[in-house]
């Protein structure tokens, strides 16, 4: 266990890790922000970092053997986004409950492709059943855009498109084969549960802790919305990606970031008509 939680943090991590300290100080230092603050918040942010890692890592390699490793995946990292949605859904601004799941539906293609050019298998990757990949991104991408373009009092129709649209794309989705491995697991199957939790509450408090970083190095926030909280807020997508092209799955990879994208499509879906209901 010791050893696979050692290897399990590579080159990259590092040096994402470097940077996000880089950039808030850097920013603290040219803004008039208090470093020592700004030093401490990246501390944060790398900590939630490293346990989203981690617990990425975790559940791939206890459901390595599993068919479905990437719906199963995609379900699973969209735990924080599930987090983000309910407490918008207390506060009752279902914009601002929607607003995470959906921004993701951009951020995630991305990363996929960040993914696959880290690995070094860029070309394999998009040739993995490029038309319902394709497909799928553009119609879930789509979507997402598509909810800020109409009035709160149309949203029942969105929904209604919405649901049925990316009912299709699921049901549709390429059937995935167990993982041919015949290693021994290296880590107990109950580690599974422990790792979905820290996965969803990790993912939670990424948010507020990049926030709270903004805040005490003035970074502007224009750059830290696009380019800082948009990219770590889909940290475990990217993550899960990296491990599953390491190990060669491409399809589960593909499959982590289409269903990802659904399910996202699906969360804004209930947390609309849970306002409606609410109201």
């Amino acid at each position: 266990m010791k050893h696979f939680l050692i290897n399990s943090i590579g080159w990259i991590d590092m040096i994402c890790w470097i940077l996000v300290v880089v950039f808030f100080c850097t920013c603290s230092l040219l803004f008039n922000g208090d470093l020592n603050k700004s030093f401490i918040a990246a501390g944060g942010v790398v900590l939630v970092m490293i346990f989203i890692g981690l617990s990425i890592e975790v559940i791939i390699e206890t459901l390595k053997k599993v068919k479905g490793l990437g719906t199963i995946t995609g379900f699973i990292t969209n735990g924080p986004e599930l987090v983000c949605l309910i407490v918008g859904l207390v506060v009752g601004d279902v914009l601002f409950a929607a607003s995470t799941p959906l921004g993701s539906n951009l951020m995630n293609p991305v990363l996929l492709i960040a993914a696959a050019l880290v690995c070094r298998v860029f070309l394999k990757t998009m040739k993995t059943n490029w038309q319902y990949s394709l497909t799928c991104i553009v119609l879930t991408a789509a979507l997402a855009v598509s909810f800020y373009a109409i009035s709160i009092s149309h949203h029942i129709y969105w929904v209604a498109a919405g649901m049925g649209i990316t009912g299709i794309l699921f049901f549709k989705r390429p059937p995935e084969p167990a993982e041919q491995s015949v290693e021994d697991a290296v880590i107990a199957r109950w580690s599974i549960i422990p790792a979905v939790f820290v996965l969803i509450f990790a993912g939670y408090f990424l948010d507020p802790v990049v926030s709270f970083a903004s805040e005490q190095s003035h970074a502007p926030k224009g750059v830290i919305g696009f380019f800082v909280l948009a990219t770590l807020s889909s940290w475990p997508e990217f993550k899960s990606c990296l491990a599953l092209l390491s190990r060669g799955n491409y399809l589960a990879a593909m499959l982590n970031i289409t269903v990802s994208n659904i399910t996202n499509i699906w969360l804004a879906a209930a947390g609309v008509m849970t306002y409606i209901f609410m109201t």
